[in-house]
């Protein structure tokens, strides 16, 4: 809960109350705010009613007196909802990535620069704060690379693939732990009918990242392997609520040490960062500029993973 001195009461919308909007709406009622939800379907409007909401609006311009918008709608309709919510004048946070389009993304950034942030969760999620501050430490040496898996079977969103869903993430980590997305070098990937299942990548070179991500694994994993000139420290799950590091031991064998980390949970974090923002606050971590650079990132890569394709038929 935020400051209770902390007055007016947050007002601000909720665009669009589907199964990860509830998951806001209950976030955003728990840190005091009156929240006034858009949406367009039956489902929305018993989630939203039932989670607290205000007011139900099945239109952006039917809105009351807001002073901030999040944006929890299909990736597809990204820019078109920003584009509506402008004339308010308001701070808006969307949900990434920003849209599956750079030159639309990239547009956005530079007509709302200041007002338009990203919901990258993982840069709020304590274990990787804790590898960010291993690396800026030098405590284990110079940071060397970042390995990153986001593996699942099947992708619940229908209006863009797997890749769109799950490569923003890990971008977003590499932000946070390097301090920014390294040029992205090469790239493969799997396709189906309806676009790319997966994709392994490779960017930068010192430090260099590698990820992979793929919507074709029974076994759902989430790890964030930081390698360092002494040793790696690990978040071996989007839930542990420590760090691994391991170095070699003296006789050549690994000491592991388990670095505790905190448990707050990553969406509650990033939604009070943009509360407080509208409070007169710094804004939230990830600016309109640096989601641009996420999904030009993952435009290039996805080009390059085309190119590696049709190379191995020629």
């Amino acid at each position: 809960m935020l400051d209770p001195s902390m007055k007016p009461k947050p007002v601000l919308a909720l665009i669009g109350c589907g199964l990860w909007g509830v998951n806001i709406l209950r976030d955003l009622v728990s840190l005091g705010c009156e929240v006034h939800v858009v949406a367009n379907s039956t489902a929305s409007r018993e989630r939203a009613v039932a989670g607290g909401a205000a007011s139900f609006r099945e239109r952006v311009e039917e809105l009351p007196a807001v002073g901030g918008a999040v944006v929890a709608v299909p990736t597809v309709w990204h820019a078109d909802i920003i584009r509506r919510l402008m004339p308010l004048d308001i701070p808006i946070f969307v949900e990434k990535p920003m849209t599956p389009d750079a030159e639309e993304a990239r547009q956005l950034a530079a007509e709302l620069s200041g007002r338009l942030f990203v919901m990258d969760k993982w840069r709020y999620h304590p274990g990787i704060e804790a590898l960010r501050d291993i690396a800026q430490s030098g405590e284990m040496g110079p940071v060397i690379g970042l390995s990153t898996w986001r593996l699942d079977w099947g992708s619940p969103h229908a209006d863009v693939d797997a890749v769109w869903i799950l490569a923003p993430h890990d971008l977003s980590i590499a932000l946070e732990i390097l301090g920014h997305i390294p040029e992205p070098r090469a790239a493969v990937a799997e396709s189906g009918a309806t676009g790319l299942r997966s994709l392994s990548a490779i960017l930068g070179s010192d430090p260099w990242l590698r990820l992979e991500v793929s919507e074709l694994y029974p076994t759902k994993r989430r790890e964030i392997r930081l390698h360092l000139r002494e040793g790696t420290a690990v978040l071996a799950d989007g839930y542990d609520t420590h760090v691994a590091i391991t170095r070699r031991g003296p006789d050549g064998a690994p000491l592991v040490d388990k670095r505790s980390v905190d448990a707050a949970m990553p969406l509650y974090r990033e939604l009070e960062a943009f509360v407080r923002h509208l409070a007169g606050g710094p804004g939230p971590k990830s600016s309109a500029a640096e989601g641009a650079l996420v999904v030009d990132a993952i435009a290039r890569l996805r080009a390059m993973a085309e190119t590696a394709s049709s190379r191995s038929f020629t």
